[in-house]
């Protein structure tokens, strides 16, 4: 499924360049808690290495927690396919030399003129036949679905060069151009895409590390989840970090009908018209150093948010001791400051340093061991506020009235 990407609240969020943040999204209106600023079809998406994910889930394995259990997922949308079903019951393509499954003949002709055309299949049997590390092939799977997009939608082609990310023409990228041009040889146009070259292999990489977003897989036993494919949306892509957000992704990949790849950004708490809209780029409770070690190696910048700025000083402990309970008056005060911050967010450099860390993590942090997540409330329906918050990683629903 690879669609020119379609935003379904346009009007929520406008681009703006912001001195020292670069492109970022901004309230066009007071937005609401729960709120949907964007709902976006990806530019495109590919899977990752192994398209099969080990299942550790005991609800899977009554009999013996540890005992590993395949979970497949349809090659072109992505859905779980359930384990109690014989592979052979799923449509799959003939000419790979590992057949990738889909979940139906539908979803199967839609790859074939989409995500899985025939020259791309010849390519991935090519690719499958050589013995790669998985992050070598993941890229590979990548650049291979970014050069079929420039055949099958131009257009959306066109909007991935525009996205961040200038690549470094280093030892892997060339190695890699050249992989790509032997296994292309045959696509259309013999292969030679325009501006195909070491640089356009570069740039593409770059883009793909600084913009992809994971398509999880269900949660594992003790909370591990690991990614089943990458997208990349046009929109979304210019959401900057923030260590403490006021808004977070949501993803329904195993919801039934189209656009289950969507991905979906709801409002934390209410947002004043011309903030910016943040998100954090990993869980909330992440300590200090491994957020700016992530945040350096990923993204090439070091984080200076108002948390950053007070835990700088701190030791991993402490920044991990944040979940400690506070008073119900210290919260009542820490969340005034919270909303008085966000208003603040785009005029202000100036280092907080009563920041709300506590209030944040027990409000927003889901309260399921292991998870990670942020909590949001569900969106308002005709006009009412919710009072219901869901998990965007388990989907562990908790009501106001639990949290206080």
């Amino acid at each position: 499924m690879m669609e020119t990407a379609t935003a379904k609240a346009p009007l929520l969020v406008r681009v703006q360049e912001i001195e020292g943040r670069g492109r970022a999204l901004i309230a066009t209106q007071s937005l609401k808690a729960g709120q949907i600023l964007l709902q976006e079809t990806p530019l495109l998406q590919y899977s990752q290495s192994n398209p099969i994910i080990q299942n550790t889930n005991p609800n899977t394995n009554p009999n013996n927690s540890n005992t590993k259990t395949p979970v497949t997922f349809c090659a072109h949308c992505f859905r779980s396919l359930p384990s109690s079903s014989s592979p052979s019951s799923y449509p799959s393509c003939p000419s790979c030399i590992q057949p990738p499954l889909f979940c139906t003949f539908d979803c199967y002709s839609k790859a074939q003129a989409t995500s899985h055309t025939q020259w791309l299949c010849k390519s991935l049997s090519i690719l499958d036949s050589h013995s790669v590390d998985p992050e070598t092939q993941t890229q590979a799977r990548f650049l291979l679905a970014s050069y079929n997009l420039a055949i099958v939608s131009p257009a959306s082609f066109q909007l991935l060069l525009l996205l961040q990310g200038d690549g470094i023409v280093d030892s892997q990228a060339h190695m890699l151009h050249s992989f790509m041009a032997s296994v292309m040889a045959f696509w259309p146009v013999q292969g030679q895409l325009p501006g195909f070259s070491p640089e356009l292999t570069a740039s593409l990489l770059a883009k793909d590390k600084q913009n992809a977003f994971g398509l999880m897989a269900p949660v594992q036993q003790h909370g591990e989840r690991e990614v089943r494919a990458y997208a990349i949306y046009a929109q979304a892509s210019f959401f900057n970090h923030d260590c403490l957000p006021n808004a977070c992704r949501f993803e329904y990949v195993d919801k039934p009908g189209d656009h289950n790849t969507d991905i979906i950004i709801r409002a934390l708490h209410d947002i004043t018209e011309g903030s910016e809209i943040c998100l954090s780029y990993f869980p909330v409770n992440w300590p200090y150093s491994e957020r700016q070690k992530r945040l350096l190696e990923d993204y090439g910048f070091p984080c200076k948010c108002d948390r950053c700025r007070i835990e700088e000083t701190w030791s991993d402990k402490d920044s991990m001791d944040e979940e400690d309970v506070v008073s119900e008056n210290e919260m009542e005060e820490e969340e005034t400051e919270m909303q008085e911050a966000d208003e603040n967010r785009e005029n202000t450099n100036d280092t907080n340093d009563d920041f709300p860390h506590a209030y944040f993590f027990v409000k927003y942090l889901c309260p399921v061991d292991n998870c990670g997540g942020t909590m949001a409330p569900l969106p308002p329906a005709s006009g009412n506020l919710s009072t219901i918050m869901e998990c965007n990683m388990c989907g562990y629903l908790r009501t106001d009235d639990e949290f206080t």
